[in-house]
């Protein structure tokens, strides 16, 4: 039987840095090819057209297309995570999605409160998740989901 609960909030994080390293060993070496090794000598935040293309719009977008097509990033997929929507434990709307990702700055910019929110919420949801009407579940634990029927 595939029994699922909530996610809590450790999980969330370790699957992030398994996130943020697979991306790193993909753009590092871009970056430095492109720029080369005054890329890492720079004191400037903000280096040209490709510096913000493989820091901010292409993990944007890599992030998005996972989880339309998977429901979870990598990180999430190798710790047995997924995006649900709250209500019907469905596949989020692509709209859910992005929606999902801007809120991540809201949930950031008090100092992470909406991230760390993820620790007290009874579903685990932080800002982001409650904003886009999201839950991250994980497969195969014996605390059962419940969603809300829909009419």
């Amino acid at each position: 039987m595939n029994e699922q609960e909530y996610a809590g909030f450790w999980i969330r994080p370790g699957a992030a840095i398994i996130d943020t390293v697979l991306m790193l060993i993909i753009i590092l070496p871009i970056l430095t090819a492109i720029y080369g090794t005054e890329y890492w000598e720079s004191e400037s935040f903000f280096l040209g057209f490709w510096d913000a293309m493989f820091n901010y719009v292409i993990p944007a977008i890599a992030v998005i297309v996972f989880w339309v097509y998977k429901s979870a990033t990598p990180g999430k997929m190798a710790t047995r995570l997924t995006i649900v929507d709250a209500k019907t434990g469905g596949k989020p709307s692509t709209g859910q999605f992005i929606g999902r990702y801007l809120a991540y700055y809201v949930s950031m910019i008090p100092l992470f409160l909406g991230i760390i929110w993820v620790g007290i919420d009874r579903k685990k949801q932080g800002w982001h998740d409650k904003i886009a009407g999201t839950v991250v579940i994980r497969s195969n634990y014996k605390e059962p989901v419940s969603f809300e029927q829909q009419a």
